[in-house]
């Protein structure tokens, strides 16, 4: 059955930035990025044998969401020294290897994925969703699975997948509850407070008896332990804000192109500019034949 890669693209490259650090060309222009994300391709390319491999990128923040919470993502201040100017080249690598690169003003990379996922599922291929991004698992379903990246802090771990089961073996809920999972719990990372004092096993809890956000809204005088029935009602305005943030969205349109060849010369010219002459010489191998 085919297979089709699609790529956190901005997700995939902060982790190559960290998992490789102190990487620089002769005049100071710092590689590191540069050389994580190609050996991070060529990883996948070995071990998943893709058919189609799109990458998507953020691109100029959220306005919806941060119409609905300013503080979204405040916390993350800017790239680190050297991120961005990677980045671009990172962009032309890709796109140098036949991939599919997209990025659309004012949509995240998570959007983009979901409708993806909308155009591109079927029962005749495999999406396979490449990204440490725990929102992402909201689209796991038959026929739709999550690579997780090793986490840069403990690398040993290797790459993991999630399908349906392990989703909730992981989390606690099934993709359809993940969602009202991380509108219960919040999400850190994007600077989504929840319920104070919530963790995952209470947020399980409630969602194994409650079903979805909407009931235990409706029950919050009956949830245990006591003391969050007050807390529950006061902040179920804020339970179902943090849910439209959280949501993917998936019916944005945009053209998916059929798979392109590899452009060797433009390959070439971007590994020898970055004088990354081990790499141009790994590529002559797996591309010329």
């Amino acid at each position: 059955m085919p297979k089709i890669l699609l790529c956190d693209g901005h997700n995939l490259a902060f982790r190559a930035f960290y998992g490789i650090r102190e990487l620089n060309r002769s005049d100071g222009f710092p590689t590191n990025m540069i050389h994580g994300w190609l050996k991070t391709l060529w990883r996948l390319e070995d071990e998943i044998f893709p058919d189609e491999v799109y990458v998507f990128f953020d691109k100029g923040g959220c306005p919806r969401r941060e119409k609905i919470l300013p503080e979204y993502k405040a916390n993350r201040g800017s790239p680190p020294e050297g991120f961005s100017e990677q980045l671009e080249w990172v962009k032309k690598l890709t796109e140098a290897l036949g991939y599919f690169s997209f990025e659309m003003e004012g949509l995240e990379a998570d959007d983009l994925i979901a409708s993806a996922v909308r155009q591109k599922k079927s029962s005749s291929r495999d999406l396979i969703i490449v990204s440490a991004d725990k929102d992402l698992a909201q689209l796991v379903d038959s026929g739709v699975q999550q690579l997780l990246p090793p986490p840069t802090s403990n690398p040993k771990l290797g790459w993991r997948t999630l399908d349906p089961s392990s989703v909730k073996e992981k989390f606690g809920v099934p993709p359809n509850g993940i969602l009202d999972y991380l509108s219960i719990i919040g999400d850190q990372s994007d600077n989504i407070p929840g319920i104070s004092g919530v963790g995952p096993k209470t947020a399980v809890k409630w969602l194994t008896e409650y079903k979805n956000l909407e009931n235990l809204i409706q029950n919050a005088g009956r949830v245990t332990p006591k003391r969050f029935c007050s807390a529950i009602y006061e902040n179920r305005e804020r339970l179902m804000m943090n849910r439209e943030l959280i949501r993917l969205e998936e019916e944005i349109e945009f053209e998916i192109p059929e798979p392109r060849q590899k452009d060797l010369q433009i390959l070439k010219e971007i590994l020898v500019e970055m004088e990354m002459s081990k790499s141009w010489e790994e590529a002559q191998r797996r591309y010329i034949k």
